[in-house]
């Protein structure tokens, strides 16, 4: 692990020790700071005393924040011990294995990512799906398509193992033989490494419980994965709407929707998401074909 590396953990990462980390937008601002002052080295990690932080114009709280999150090093050392010892690894936004595909979200891309299974899926072609838990018939069908094709074409399926549509297509893609990143709303604990194929992956820390805002945090890592998203189903609310729409404001990936997925998905459609049918993918048999000229 490299100084830079070891300065986002501490700065940034959940560790379970009650510190509140700095989001990507405060350690942006951090490190410009300290690159603009002069006679610094302009490193995340690079020694700061409270006077040092002051001088660079932050007030007294912020500073004092800031010393102690650089001072948990023995907590950070012990923390990444019992991950390895359960097969997680972190990743940050300096670490080289980081997917460029998140630095799409500018700010809002996380500064530490947590993987469990097989990190060099990261670097592959991946199409993104996502969904409503409560499928219809016609959603179910679509994203267990969505699967089976992402598997036959080689693309590594990003979804949120949530029930409903995530599932169902991550099911139908390891069944075809293809490869899966599940991004959690929740920590890597009870999520098995030995499973081939798949790669858990959640932000922050490791060992966080799941809570409701982490779910609608974690769409955005879902849209941004997949060089391209599609919606098998959704309504005029929840977290598939919500993700879908900020993804159509923000570009993070070209948005593909199920034609019979419901009211959102007609929305969405009527906003500028591309359509897409099972039927048409069922005569193209091919995602590429279905996403063209999107796909190479």
């Amino acid at each position: 692990m490299t100084a830079s590396e070891k300065g986002f953990l501490l700065l940034c990462a959940e560790l379970g020790d009650g510190l509140s980390p700095l989001t990507p937008a405060q350690l942006r601002t951090l490190r410009a700071r300290v690159l603009a002052a002069e006679g610094t080295a302009g490193e995340p990690d690079r020694p700061l005393t409270a006077a040092d932080l002051r001088a660079l114009g932050y007030d007294a709280a912020f500073s004092d924040r800031v010393c102690a999150l650089l001072g948990r090093e023995e907590r950070l050392a012990s923390y990444l011990a019992v991950a390895a010892e359960r097969g997680i690894c972190p990743l940050t936004r300096v670490s080289p294995a980081y997917p460029a595909r998140l630095r799409r979200l500018g700010d809002a891309a996380p500064a530490v990512l947590f993987c469990r299974g097989d990190a060099a899926l990261l670097a592959r072609p991946a199409v993104a799906l996502v969904g409503s838990r409560e499928l219809t018939k016609a959603g179910e069908a679509f994203a267990r398509r969505v699967g089976e094709l992402a598997a036959r074409e080689g693309l590594v399926l990003v979804s949120g193992d949530a029930r409903g549509a995530d599932r169902t297509a991550q099911e139908a893609c390891l069944a075809a033989g293809g490869s899966v990143i599940a991004v959690l709303p929740e920590g890597l604990s009870e999520r098995s490494s030995e499973r081939e194929n798949v790669l858990w992956l959640c932000e922050w820390g490791w060992h966080l419980p799941l809570v409701p805002y982490r779910a609608l945090e974690r769409n955005r890592l879902i849209h941004a994965l997949g060089e391209k998203t599609l919606v098998a189903q959704s309504r005029l609310s929840g977290g598939t709407w919500r993700g879908s729409e900020e993804n159509l404001r923000r570009g993070w990936s070209p948005l593909f929707v199920n034609t019979d997925g419901g009211p959102g998905c007609e929305a969405l459609i009527a906003m500028g998401a591309s359509p897409v049918c099972l039927e048409g993918l069922n005569a193209l048999g091919s995602l590429r074909s279905a996403m063209l000229p999107l796909f190479p």
